[in-house]
């Protein structure tokens, strides 16, 4: 925010396919200690930028359970196109708030999910997505679909946040 107040959204566990983001699990499947160490790193990149806005900073955790900053993405992310649907405040939204000046939004999910991109020929599933009731299917409005190509995602809840 253009306070300084820096909210972070719960961290996603990405997994790749061929270079591209597939899924993104949230909760991840890593201990609190590690999910508030990526927060407070997160805090002092925001902090030594003086950064406005939503980023996307991918971690890797080591195996002693340490973490590397992978990349950073100063904008809204597609690893964080899942608070759509499982938070009250999305991520898209909570940027608009902080770069005009307005009051951040509650960053809390208030269900479990996980985002699956629809990429290339996956488009093709958008009927049977449709049908699901715990679903929310979010297409790009590309009308050619090729290989390697984000034509949009589906962000399914899992259950209540805990």
């Amino acid at each position: 925010a253009t306070d300084g107040t820096v909210l972070c959204f719960d961290p996603a566990e990405n997994v790749h396919r061929n270079g591209i983001l597939h899924t993104s699990t949230i909760p991840a499947t890593i201990s609190a200690a590690i999910a508030e160490a990526a927060r407070k790193a997160a805090e002092q990149i925001l902090g030594a930028l003086d950064y406005v806005g939503v980023i996307g900073i991918e971690f890797f955790v080591l195996a002693d359970g340490s973490l590397v900053a992978n990349e950073m993405a100063p904008r809204v992310h597609n690893s964080g196109h899942w608070t759509e649907a499982a938070c009250i405040v999305s991520q898209f939204e909570q940027h608009i708030r902080a770069v005009a000046g307005l009051p951040l939004g509650n960053p809390r999910r208030h269900s479990n999910c996980v985002m699956q991109n629809l990429i290339g020929d996956d488009i093709l599933a958008v009927p049977d997505w449709l049908k699901r009731d715990d679903t929310l299917v979010h297409l790009y409005g590309k009308t050619e679909s090729r290989p390697g190509r984000k034509m949009g995602h589906v962000t399914t809840l899992t259950g209540k946040a805990s």
